[in-house]
């Protein structure tokens, strides 16, 4: 018999060796368990054994809670208020991106920019986007009909669509003469009421200052976003009170007359009264006399 075959002898001699574990009572040395073992039997239980343990806690840690509690894992709850809030976000996002370019919008028409008889949020957006050139202004048939027609349906319903507007009362922003009446053929969407230099501009209504800034041709300007959706416009103020997101009351004071800007003659009060999106007459509402 060669060595190696000696050696694989012994080997197997080993694993296949039979011992005997006895289990006795330490009292009285009585037997209360016995097994016949050997080494390879020892192994392989063993092997199953740690296979087995490894399985089940693999299935325990990737079915069930229990994963939350081990680092790296991340909790399914926290997942989905990340999703949710993620989402929100984003629809947060959207509205801001919308409100700039509504207010970049309203800069355009203080300036010029833009001018159309009729204006609502959609459409501003949408001209401030395009190029002058690729917008069509020019009316047809069928739109100057509905415009005479929701002129005439709308002229004095200002404050009769709902009964919330019931007690929405205008305040006269100054007392004057009016130099210059509203004029929507002409395009002169105010009334110019003359004024003395530094005289007290008073806010119409309650609301929130949306834009209050220098401008080229109308000097300095503040715009006032009221309720039932309407809005407040001065213009060549010498000097303003309030900044952009203030709230304001009626009648407190937002600016003082002025001269200022290219588009001017003399020290007086350019105001305008919006509603909805459409232009409207101040003088049907409030008396500056």
């Amino acid at each position: 018999m060669t060595k190696p075959e000696k050696k694989s002898k012994k080997i197997k001699k080993k694993l296949l060796h039979r011992y005997r574990l006895v289990i006795l009572n330490e009292d009285t040395f009585e037997e209360r368990l016995s097994l016949n073992l050997n080494r390879l039997n020892v192994f392989i239980i063993g092997t199953l054994s740690a296979i087995i343990l490894i399985v089940f806690t693999t299935i325990l840690i990737a079915f069930t809670p229990l994963k939350e509690y081990i680092p790296g894992y991340s909790s399914t709850s926290l997942k989905k208020k990340a999703v949710k809030l993620s989402s929100k976000t984003d629809s947060l996002q959207r509205v801001i991106d919308l409100n700039e370019k509504y207010f970049a919008s309203i800069k355009q028409v203080l300036k010029g920019e833009v001018s159309t008889v009729q204006f609502d949020r959609d459409s501003i957006i949408q001209a401030a986007k395009l190029e002058a050139s690729q917008i069509d202004l020019s009316p047809i048939k069928e739109d100057s009909l509905l415009r005479q027609k929701v002129d005439k349906e709308d002229k004095y319903n200002l404050f009769e669509t709902a009964t919330s507007r019931a007690n929405f009362v205008l305040f006269p922003p100054a007392s004057g003469t009016i130099s210059q009446s509203y004029n929507s053929k002409t395009k002169h969407f105010a009334v110019d009421v003359v004024l003395a230099k530094d005289t007290p501009i008073k806010a119409t209504a309650d609301g929130t200052v949306i834009f209050a800034e220098w401008t080229a041709q109308t000097g300095f300007v503040i715009i006032l976003e009221h309720s039932n959706g309407l809005i407040s416009v001065y213009k060549h103020n010498a000097s303003l009170t309030k900044a952009q997101g203030d709230l304001v009351k009626a009648g407190e004071v937002i600016a003082t007359s002025g001269n200022t800007g290219e588009l001017t003659t003399g020290p007086h009060l350019h105001f305008e009264l919006w509603s909805d999106g459409y232009s409207v007459n101040p003088t049907n509402f409030i008396d500056f006399k």
